[in-house]
């Protein structure tokens, strides 16, 4: 158990510094090769910062780690709903932004159900 929470944390921290490296680059100027729609580079930037924090509570304690995945979800999901909805109506978001997008709000369902499945066994132990 120990170990894969250790995993599962691991993987929030270290996505939240590509996540963190990858926004803070292209703020600075860096021509990611698409068109970038600030407000969501804000967006993914700043999340960046709450991966790794989410990360390292996670490896403190899970429920609370659960908890904090579970809200990222629900945040990118928001989120990744609008974007989706601005490009339907020809607003300037890429679809690698969409890409991106879903991807970072897939890693962060997997991450809520591991620690929603390792939050379980730990109360059943």
């Amino acid at each position: 158990m120990i170990i894969a929470r250790n995993v599962l944390a691991l993987i929030a921290v270290l996505f939240g510094l590509a996540t963190l490296a990858a926004g803070t680059r292209v703020l600075l100027g860096s021509d990611p090769g698409y068109i970038v729609y600030r407000p969501l580079l804000i967006y993914n930037a700043g999340m960046g910062v709450v991966y790794v924090a989410a990360g390292i509570i996670a490896f403190r304690n899970v429920t609370l780690g659960m908890y904090a995945a579970a809200g990222i979800f629900s945040l990118n999901l928001v989120v990744l709903t609008a974007i989706y909805y601005l490009f339907t109506e020809g607003s300037p978001v890429a679809i690698d932004s969409l890409r991106a997008m879903t991807l970072r709000t897939l890693v962060w369902l997997t991450l809520f159900a591991g620690f929603g499945w390792l939050n379980h066994k730990n109360r059943t132990l």
